[in-house]
């Protein structure tokens, strides 16, 4: 779930001019000064959308690894053919991402806490000839964990977000429209379930197959690799 930020920010940001309105109240728990900036964000925010999805199963440290290793998480699922997202670390050290639909900008984990990850956003929408636009977005992905035979949890997911527009007449345009927003939200939140119940699948089948196409590919950041290999029980 970790490509959850490339996959709801490009539906957000390329749906911006059209959305529905969530609560845009973020969790307590975020430390004042990220909180205070998220919140003034929210509340400003063009666009928002909100969705939850079906429960699914899975391993919750390898789901709660994924989440705190995004770029990992993106190399993952391009080696198994599950997504365009890429994810990748700049000069600064800081994260990038690159949904593969066009929209492409810069990201923080504001927040993370068992069942609750919020990140920020900054980056830019182009399609075609169309104008590029511009914008900033806060992304909150909580999941209930239940208890599950074989060792899995249940997995109950919900996705909300939240984009300011850079441009004003855009930012009109996002408050005053329909719901279309939202409908896009929770397609790509089922199509992200199904992204997960498929890596599950993955690594339930052949572990060590995934490890290995891991390893073949040459920009996967080692340390992540042997922790996930050490997550996996594999020699």
């Amino acid at each position: 779930m970790a490509w959850v930020l490339a996959g709801t920010a490009a539906v957000l940001l390329a749906s911006a001019a059209r959305g529905a309105t969530p609560s845009r109240s973020l969790p307590a728990q975020i430390p004042p000064a990220a909180g205070a900036r998220l919140q003034e964000l929210a509340e400003a925010a063009s666009v928002s959308a909100s969705a939850s999805a079906e429960p699914f199963l899975a391993r919750h440290d390898v789901l709660e690894f994924l989440l705190d290793h995004p770029e990992f998480a993106t190399h993952l699922t391009r080696t198994l053919r599950l997504g365009r997202y890429r994810i990748w670390r700049g000069s600064d050290g800081g994260l990038w991402f690159d949904d593969g639909w066009g929209v492409v900008g810069q990201f923080t984990i504001e927040y993370a806490a068992p069942g609750t990850r919020v990140f920020y956003g900054r980056g830019h929408y182009k399609a075609g000839f169309l104008p590029t636009i511009n914008g900033q977005a806060v992304l909150v992905a909580e999941y209930r964990v239940s208890p599950a035979p074989a060792g899995h949890s249940l997995i109950s997911p919900a996705l909300t977000g939240f984009v300011k527009l850079d441009s004003a007449v855009l930012g009109l345009a996002g408050r005053i429209a329909g719901t279309v927003g939202t409908a896009k939200a929770e397609k790509e939140a089922r199509r992200l379930v199904k992204i997960c119940v498929s890596i599950n699948r993955a690594l339930e089948e052949n572990p060590a197959q995934v490890l290995e196409q891991l390893r073949q590919r040459p920009d996967v950041p080692a340390g992540d690799l042997e922790e996930f290999r050490r997550l996996l029980r594999l020699p």
